[in-house]
């Protein structure tokens, strides 16, 4: 998943390195005032429980799910709470159709529909509340940085599938994941509290702890607050052996156990100011970080991805590290004008990333060659994105006729990609000089400025027959700037002046028809895009290297019936599609330098359902799946070496099938004490992993990664103010593989004996939870 590509160049007689992706190795190859949805601890893709409706805001305005003619799926933040579900990881199992690439916590690309190539620019929107969260742009590697907030006091999540142009607008072509949290209450006092513990096969133990608190502070106003800690005791060990490079200089990895931990913590704040019905303004903040050791990645056969040394190992020579910060700030504001509602909605957000990779046995031995002194190899990394937006919006009040929205949407971005390589001292953290003096600086500073104004309507022709409809013109304009020094860099060209805009119109419509109170059917047709940018040229870049990259569009055709039974204690959601994928967005290398291009075209055809039954009092069943043919409409272009990928070939990381199961059985022991069991289940067909253009002329075929199945059990009891659960999750300790990570750009193996790195899920955990409320 994170491919920090490394790149080799000749300068003044010394072979110099160079990051690269798209023009560095620091690009990494890659609510809302609205009323909390009824909460559904078992039925986890957001169906009724016990009679009552599932409110979500998936077009900004509030509406039933059952009334909403697209593919959604809701998560309540009861059933993540029920499922300990607290990051991607955990609740891909109740969203069919949402894949995850990932080969460290916090750096995560999303996948929806299969729509997934690799590129740095995100295909999936992420939004806390009204604030869009990451990059637009294909310069700050928005795309594997993808928000993974706590799910703590996060009323729900709601799980758009398909382009969502028309009112999210940029890098929401395969969909939107927006996280939904609880508003201040100004009526009641409420406390909770939360601690957990647990033991991990083979690792450390784990624990945290979540608080949160809601205190009215007069009639009018209220605020909220909510904090978070969470440590994961890591799982993986690094090898104590000494391999001998390729000039015959010996490096040993150092041999110590559980090197992946993770730490992760932060807490949000809010306060609701509601003088009358008409109006209301919330504040809100929201802080998190994200605390990384050793990547998330075990050594493997390159062929079969078995792990290799008998257990989930890495050779580790220097200390890698990441650190990861997340900040949103948000003022909402509605206004009540009698003939529509005024929203506005101010953002500020930053995310902050300072990681080290450790590049010992891929380049260490080379420094040692021209500078004669032994050394460990990092490259140490920095990447910013600070994002302000702001959008206005008029929604007309309900109408049985005619519903209309209107607005318009601002945002400026600051991005900075900034990369170092670093000698230390063998077996320390110190940094050492060598002779050749700085290695290699580099940076690329970026900014992106979007104006967009977008439309909304629904025409209801009849009491059964409605047509949704809408559009969006976005206009953005990109600048960006290269820099770079050091003794291995001398080729590397000063780019100061580097531009790039585009115009895009996208559009949805969508008829849909009511059977009945219970059931209906509909269409849909929609475009979604992804922004293109400036290019970073190479040094010596060959004739006709494009200056800029075009965006990529797509467009779903889709149908779907939602239906309930009378007594809503059955529903079903079906969705079939097809999506046409053009332009896609690519990362390629020209003389060992990574940038963007566009390639051909692409196509998904696939179709989603969720199911739930309760077929008596306290049982809650749900089934969803998710059949995905995702693939190449055409060859990858051969920039700069051979094709990686030809028509036909399937999609990155996307199963052909995929199937979540839930199940929860509560029951009352004696009074107001309850007693809970449950389980759920998560299997997935094998998958392609990233392209290889080497590996695939080798063996004529991508690697494959093996299908593979999670079970998880639960169980608790319930005293009303406070309650114990026990939980499993990876009961059976499947080896998922979530990534693979390869040879950096130059073709140097970053692992020992010709292993390449692949993510894994975490082995079996068991663990223990507290809960009291007040």
């Amino acid at each position: 998943m994170i491919n920090c590509r490394t790149a080799l160049f000749l300068s003044t007689g010394i072979a110099a390195l160079l990051a690269s992706a798209p023009a560095l190795a620091a690009q990494q190859a890659a609510g809302e005032g609205q009323p909390p949805a009824a909460e559904a601890p078992s039925t986890a893709e957001g169906q009724e429980e016990g009679g009552d409706l599932i409110v979500v805001t998936a077009q900004k305005r509030t509406q039933v799910l059952i009334d909403v003619p697209q593919s959604i799926t809701v998560v309540s933040g009861a059933t993540l709470e029920n499922q300990q579900a607290t990051n991607f990881q955990d609740y891909l199992k109740l969203v069919p159709g949402l894949q995850l690439d990932q080969s460290n916590p916090g750096e995560g690309r999303l996948i929806l529909r299969g729509l997934n190539t690799g590129g740095v620019a995100s295909t999936v929107a992420v939004y806390l509340d009204e604030t869009p969260f990451g990059s637009s742009t294909g310069l700050v590697n928005g795309g594997v940085l993808a928000g993974d907030f706590d799910t703590f006091d996060v009323a729900r999540i709601e799980v758009l599938r398909g382009p969502q142009g028309t009112l999210y607008g940029a890098s929401s072509l395969g969909g939107l994941l927006k996280f939904v949290t609880n508003e201040p209450d100004t009526t009641k006092v409420e406390a909770r509290g939360r601690v957990a513990l647990e033991d991990t096969k083979g690792g450390d133990l784990s624990y945290r702890g979540n608080a949160v608190i809601n205190v009215p502070l007069s009639d009018t106003i209220a605020f909220r607050a909510s904090g978070t800690y969470r440590k994961e005791g890591g799982f993986i060990d690094s090898n104590g052996d000494s391999f001998v490079t390729p000039i015959d200089t010996v490096v040993t990895s150092d041999d110590k156990n559980n090197i992946n931990s993770v730490k992760s913590y932060g807490g949000r704040a809010s306060l609701l100011f509601k003088p009358s019905d008409v109006f209301d303004l919330r504040l809100s903040a929201y802080l998190q970080n994200i605390r990384t050791k050793s990547p998330t990645i075990v050594e493997s056969d390159p062929d079969t991805l078995e792990s290799l040394y008998g257990g989930p190992t890495q050779h580790r020579f220097a200390e890698p590290y990441g650190d990861l910060d997340y900040r949103v700030y948000n003022g909402l504001l509605n206004y009540d004008l009698g003939f529509g509602t005024l929203t506005s909605s101010t953002s500020y957000s930053k995310q902050d990333q300072t990681r080290r990779q450790d590049l010992t046995f891929n380049l260490s031995w080379l420094i040692e060659l021209f500078s004669g002194v032994p050394n460990e190899l990092v490259l140490d990394q920095k990447t910013n994105n600070k994002k302000f937006t702001q959008e206005i919006r008029l929604t007309s009040h309900d109408n049985d006729r005619f519903e209309w929205l209107v607005g318009g949407y601002y945002t400026h971005e600051d991005g900075l990609i900034f990369q170092e390589y670093n000698t230390l001292a063998p077996h320390t953290n110190t940094e050492i000089t060598t002779p050749l003096g700085v290695l290699a600086q580099v940076s690329l500073d970026s900014k992106y400025k979007e104006i967009a104004g977008f439309a909304n309507a629904t025409v209801h022709l009849s009491q059964q027959f409605h047509l949704d409809f809408g559009g969006r013109y976005s206009h953005n304009k990109q600048d960006a700037a290269q820099t770079g020094f050091g003794a291995l860099v001398g080729g590397l060209p000063i780019n100061t002046d580097l531009h790039s805009s585009d115009n895009v119109f996208t559009y949805s419509v969508a008829p849909r028809y009511e059977i009945n109170d219970h059931a209906s059917v509909y269409a849909r047709v929609a475009k979604g895009y992804r922004p293109g940018g400036p290019n970073v040229l190479p040094p010596n870049p060959p004739a006709g290297l494009p200056s800029t990259f075009d965006p990529d569009t797509a467009t779903t055709y889709e149908v779907g019936f939602k239906g309930e039974t009378a007594d809503r204690k059955a529903s079903l959601d079906v969705a079939i599609y097809h999506i046409s994928w053009n332009d896609i967005q690519l990362v390629t290398s020209i003389n060992n330098f990574g940038l963007n291009i566009n390639g051909g075209n692409a196509k998904s055809d696939g179709a989603e359902f969720t199911a739930t039954w309760r077929p008596i009092r306290g049982l809650s069943t749900s089934i969803n799946g998710a059949y995905t043919n995702a693939r190449l409409a055409d060859d990858l272009p051969p920039v700069g070496g051979q094709v990686a990928a030809f028509d036909g070939d399937r999609l990155p990381f996307t199963p052909k099938f995929s199937l979540g199961v839930n199940a929860d059985y509560n029951w009352s022991l004696s009074g107001t004490t309850e007693a809970y069991v449950g389980g759920s289940l998560r299997a997935l067909s094998k998958q392609t992993a990233d392209y290889d253009a080497d590996f695939f002329e080798a063996n004529d075929h991508h690697r494959k990664i093996d299908g593979y199945s999670v079970v998880d059990l639960r169980g608790g009891v319930n005293f009303g103010s406070f309650s114990v659960e026990a939980y499993a999750k990876n009961l059976f300790d499947a080896h998922g593989r979530t990534s693979t990570v390869g040879p950096n750009a130059n073709g140097a193996p970053i692992y020992p004996n010709g292993a390449i790195g692949t993510g894994v899920i975490r082995p079996r955990t068991i663990g223990l939870s507290l809960t009291a409320s007040y």
